[in-house]
């Protein structure tokens, strides 16, 4: 059997070869298997939360919240499906869930804060109700998609919220009286200043009215005065023109004298450059010529002593084989003198024996 569910709904199936369950918008429902159908649509919720302040002040949070299961998470389907799912969700089991997690993080949340804090951090406290809410329905894969929460008021009985509003009235239309008050003050300074600037402006007007009166008066003096500077002015001028014309004439009479002995410094310096130069030439060349003579000198050198060098090896190399001569003349003789002394001593030797044979007789020898 193949089933489809509608937009805002999903399949849960359970059964064979599904270990826990399984989430669909359309499936085979297979023999031995079970589907139900839920509805994920969000609902409203309208609270009035009665919790109690650090002071043990009781107050009243009027809130609507909007609340479903979490489409874009898988797990959080699947908690919804398992925990949620068998009650419809407008059953009187889920309202009472969702509102006792909403009054439970509520009244947490006053016992922890003074009435003050409460009433002047409204935006502050409303938030963290919500987080601390969302965070408990997590468990259950519910969302809170919009929460309204009215302005907080009194329990019956108890006129903490109506107090501070009167007393923030007052304070508004005290301050509303010390404004106009003000106003009033501001506004009379302001014509007494007014007033005071007009009688400051019109003396003002007459003090500069006098002072162009006397200014005219003393315009002819002032012109006779200038004229007098003018005069002045003019002589100081021809005198000092003077004094510029005999200044220029004495610097220019320095100038001549300097250009005249820089002139002379200059022909000095060439007269000596030039005589330096000459000085310098003659020094090269004869330093020239004394380089030429000692390298003639010691290549003449150089020749008599390879000259001496070859007369000295020709006449070692004469004297050695001259010796060479001598010792095998020498040599020669000396073995012809062992031969003659070996011929003698075979002789003696053979006359010995004959004598010896003779019985030493000397003159049978000779016979």
């Amino acid at each position: 059997m193949y089933k489809v569910a509608s937009a805002s709904e999903y399949l849960v199936i359970t059964g064979a070869g599904i270990p826990d369950i399984r989430i669909a918008k359309k499936a085979w429902i297979l023999p031995g298997q079970s589907y139900t159908v839920f509805d994920v649509s969000p609902v409203n919720y309208t609270f009035e939360v009665q919790a109690m302040s650090a002071e043990k002040l009781p107050l009243v949070l009027p809130a609507v919240f909007t609340i479903g299961p979490r489409v874009d998470d898988e797990s959080s389907l699947l908690k919804y499906a398992k925990l949620i799912s068998p009650h419809d969700k407008l059953s009187h089991h889920v309202k009472e869930l969702v509102q006792g997690i909403i009054e439970g993080e509520t009244r947490v949340l006053a016992a922890s804060m003074t009435m003050e804090e409460i009433f002047r951090g409204t935006k502050e406290f409303k938030q963290e109700v919500f987080e601390k809410v969302q965070l408990e329905l997590n468990q259950f894969g519910l969302l809170i998609y919009n929460a309204n929460v009215k302005q907080l008021v009194d329990v019956p009985g108890h006129e903490y919220f109506s107090y501070l509003g009167q007393k923030t009235q007052m304070e508004a239309a005290n301050q509303a009286r010390v404004d106009v008050a003000e106003a009033k003050m501001k506004g009379e300074i302001g014509a007494k200043l007014r007033e005071g600037q007009t009688l400051q402006n019109a003396a003002k007007i007459d003090a500069e009215t006098k002072i162009i009166s006397t200014q005219r008066q003393g315009d002819g003096k002032k012109e006779e005065i200038k004229a007098g500077w003018a005069k002045e002015a003019q002589v100081a001028e021809v005198e000092a023109n003077k004094a510029v014309a005999l200044r220029e004439a004495e610097l220019q009479r320095r100038v001549e004298q300097m250009n005249a002995l820089t002139q002379t410094e200059k022909l000095k310096a060439e007269f000596l450059s030039k005589a330096s130069v000459e000085y310098e030439t003659k020094v090269q060349e004869a330093n020239w010529e004394l380089y030429k003579k000692q390298k003639a000198a010691e290549a003449y050198l150089y020749e008599k002593e390879k000259e001496a060098a070859a007369q000295k090896a020709g006449a070692e190399a004469a004297f050695y084989g001259r010796k060479q001569i001598v010792d095998g003349e020498l040599y020669a003789k000396k073995k012809e003198a062992e031969g003659l002394i070996a011929v003698a001593e075979a002789q003696g030797t053979y006359i010995r024996t004959l004598l010896e044979a003779l019985g030493g007789n000397y003159g049978a020898l000779r016979d």
